[in-house]
């Protein structure tokens, strides 16, 4: 039986309540929200509403309209850096950004926008007070991640949003790798630029995600088009969410995404959190007692989310992983991880690491026999 362990990635399987959403909008609804006064239109748009209502719950976020739906938090991130930033600007950021963060400001670094990258630790953290120290008069943004897909850190967003707020300074915080299995409370950690995935911790289907924008905040649209409403006028709607959903959104997607905030908040996330460290502790303490594994991965207390990295001396990351899934039937992550600056911080680049992302799904057993694995293979490079 094959073991999946990149949920990092992707989360699988799916609640089963997630295919029969999916499945059930498609077939028996199948039509566009509010491109209509028909039926089967409106359910559609109460489909919509419900997964913007569940989301806004499940986060903290006092007003859902700001909830705006994307194709993936790329998408989000993008929206929120080009949508806010001009030239001129200064923003702060980390590190250890994935691509879809990382990319959009090195493209807003060549439009004349200045970015000061903050230096991690070896594990992949920092802190407040290095953020609030790279802040400048001028500064206009923090952007940066809550919890590494490399490393497994998390960073003080909860320490770090409300000394923004103080200083006028907007926070972006990319969620892609805490959203649904580390607790989360926007409006508490005072963030003004929320953008995650729907397929991750939330339990959704692909190419489904979100940004939420606080109040106050203004973003030119990376879309401009039809919206379903204010059809009479060629301007773009001012009012959220139709503002920033230009043409007709993935209602099946949508209802599968609901689904999965409904399974995620039915178990709760403080929960699903408990369960998933308790995998990675195990998996770190087996993997620890390895001669020639490395572990990247934090044990030492801090914040943590569900990712683990190791290497083994004398393999290459990609060699490792096709043995494991070609051989053990065991799926991970190999490589950079779209995030060559976070491998650079550990000092893992150019060749990566090994991901390790057990999810809700997994066990015990799965766990051990990935280490017997592991344990095979180190032994051959020995």
């Amino acid at each position: 039986m094959s073991i999946y362990l990149d949920n990092a990635a992707t989360t699988f399987p799916k609640p089963e309540e997630v295919y029969r959403a999916a499945d059930r909008t498609l077939r028996a609804v199948g039509v566009a929200p509010g491109r209509g006064g028909h039926s089967r239109s409106v359910e559609a748009a109460r489909i919509v509403f419900q997964a913007r209502e569940a989301l806004a719950e499940l986060l903290g976020i006092g007003e859902s309209s700001r909830i705006v739906f994307t194709h993936s938090a790329t998408e989000g991130l993008n929206l929120a850096v080009k949508g806010l930033v001009r030239p001129g600007d200064h923003l702060v950021t980390t590190s250890m950004e994935h691509n879809s963060l990382a990319r959009p400001l090195h493209h807003a670094a060549a439009t004349g926008v200045e970015v000061t990258w903050v230096q991690s630790d070896p594990a992949g953290y920092v802190t407040a007070a290095q953020i609030m120290s790279a802040l400048r008069p001028e500064t206009k943004l923090v952007a940066m991640t809550h919890c590494s897909n490399v490393t497994g850190a998390v960073n003080p967003v909860e320490e770090i949003g409300p000394l923004l707020r103080e200083r006028g300074v907007r926070f972006l915080v990319d969620g892609a790798q805490s959203t649904g299995s580390y607790p989360i409370d926007v409006d508490a950690m005072q963030i003004d630029l929320f953008a995650a995935p729907g397929h991750k911790g939330l339990y959704g289907p692909p190419g489904t995600g979100f940004l939420y924008i606080a109040p106050g905040i203004e973003l030119e649209p990376l879309l401009h088009g039809g919206t379903g409403s204010g059809s009479s006028e060629l301007t773009q709607p001012v009012s959220l969410p139709e503002r920033y959903e230009s043409g007709t959104v993935n209602t099946p997607a949508l209802a599968g995404l609901l689904a999965g905030v409904e399974f995620v908040a039915a178990r709760g996330v403080a929960s699903i959190h408990a369960f998933e460290m308790a995998l990675v502790d195990r998996m770190i303490k087996g993997l620890a007692a390895i001669p020639g594994v490395t572990v990247y991965t934090p044990d030492d207390g801090r914040p943590r989310c569900a990712v683990v990295s190791f290497t083994i001396t004398g393999m290459d990351p990609s060699h490792i992983g096709f043995v494991l899934d070609h051989r053990y039937g065991i799926a991970v992550r190999v490589g950079l991880h779209c995030a060559p600056l976070a491998h650079k911080s550990i000092g893992t680049f150019p060749l990566g690491t090994v991901r390790v992302s057990p999810g809700l799904f997994n066990t015990e057993q799965d766990i051990d026999r990935f280490v017997a694995a592991v344990a095979e293979l180190a032994g051959t490079a020995r």
